[in-house]
């Protein structure tokens, strides 16, 4: 089991992806919370140049809801990411995290079972695009 799903664009670009996995994710009842954009925060923080990379924290409340009754301390897994990224030869990847195995260390079944609900969900936003 690997810890993420992903799939490479030749015929996107980086903005253009970014709103299509936003879409995907709402279409399945996800918002996202967070936007992380590590190209701009590794500039101003260190004054490298780094790809275009973005880090979407995605949420589900029900899910989410779930989770925190199943396991109180499961915000440190929380939101599942998703990330953008352009590579040097201008293709773009869309990669999801995988919650059954970001998940795997946590032991209790209830919180398996939801995590596997989430893995479907994330598996058929990344292959919708």
């Amino acid at each position: 089991m690997t810890y993420y799903f992903s799939k490479i664009f030749n015929d996107k670009g980086f903005d253009e992806a970014i709103a299509e996995v936003t879409e995907a994710l709402k279409q399945e009842g996800f918002g996202v919370l967070t936007e992380i954009d590590v190209q701009g925060t590794l500039k101003q923080k260190l004054d490298v140049d780094f790809r275009k990379y973005r880090i979407l924290g995605a949420c589900n409340p029900h899910f989410a809801y779930k989770a925190f009754q199943a396991e109180d301390k499961i915000g440190i897994l929380l939101p599942c990411n998703v990330i953008v990224q352009e590579h040097d030869d201008g293709s773009v990847e869309v990669a999801a995290m995988n919650p059954v195995a970001a998940m795997s260390a946590v032991q209790n079944e209830e919180l398996g079972g939801l995590a596997g609900e989430v893995e479907k969900i994330m598996e058929r936003v990344v292959n919708s695009l």
